[in-house]
């Protein structure tokens, strides 16, 4: 760091080329993005019933994934991507990568993690997962990758990007097949995030506010979470992810997979 009259110098850090890079290729593709909002008033409430009965506190991450890859199994094409003979590859497994905020070196910073077959796995089986990223992020096989992708030449970066995207099992091993992201980590209150995707399907789960909401012809006071789902329109089409979106919002409003806990 270097000081300078009414200013302060600092090195650009590596990580971020990774995104410079993404934004950079995701400006190519034709994405939709859809803002909704789902009613999270019952999940938050059976969230806290089981903390007070068990003293375990629940992730609502790891909730949401679960949900999530249950939806995607529906119908795997939400997650499918093309390859370079114009052919659709749709995967079995759901691949999500997420970004988690984590600590290095005393500062937080993100870090993504790609938790592997959430629609083969259960609540707890996530929760696990990434209770053991988030103690061991340093050595993850993600980490280990950027570390050394960041120190290649841009033009390099670029051409690796460039050949990944073409083939649908290389993004699937390095980026996994969605991607979610939570801007809600670092604030309160509604809003949307507009991101700039890589992936066929990426979900970014905006802030949560109570607002007023219909119930049984009643008003109450109801949580929502700010939902912003973008999808690849080359891959997707409205209505199957309009169909994606409602199925998701109905496992996640129901609490899906809770009562089973």
């Amino acid at each position: 760091m270097a000081k300078h009259e009414n200013q302060t110098v600092l090195p650009y850090p590596r990580n971020r080329l990774l995104m410079v890079d993404g934004g950079r290729l995701g400006r190519q593709k034709h994405t939709i993005h859809g803002l909704v909002e789902f009613d999270v008033t019952a999940v938050r409430e059976k969230i806290r019933q089981y903390r007070v009965k068990t003293g375990e506190a629940l992730s609502f991450s790891a909730f949401f994934l679960a949900c999530l890859g249950k939806a995607i199994d529906l119908d795997k094409q939400m997650h499918a991507y093309r390859n370079w003979k114009n052919q659709l590859i749709l995967f079995d497994d759901v691949d999500v990568n997420m970004l988690f905020e984590v600590e290095v070196n005393g500062q937080k910073t993100i870090r993504p993690h790609i938790l592997r077959g959430v629609n083969h796995k259960n609540i707890r089986e996530i929760q696990g997962e990434i209770q053991a990223f988030r103690g061991g992020h340093e050595s993850s096989q993600e980490s280990r990758f950027i570390e050394w992708f960041v120190r290649l030449p841009g033009f390099a970066r670029r051409m690796f990007l460039w050949i990944l995207f073409k083939n649908p099992q290389l993004v699937k091993d390095f980026y996994g097949t969605v991607l979610v992201s939570s801007v809600a980590m670092f604030g309160t209150g509604s809003g949307w995030g507009i991101p700039v995707p890589n992936h066929t399907l990426q979900l970014t789960l905006g802030g949560m506010s109570e607002k007023p909401g219909v119930v049984g012809r009643r008003v109450e006071v109801r949580e929502y979470l700010s939902v912003t789902v973008s999808f690849d329109h080359d891959v997707v089409d409205g209505a199957p992810a309009a169909r994606f979106i409602q199925r998701l919002k109905n496992l996640v409003e129901s609490g899906d997979g809770l009562d089973a806990l």
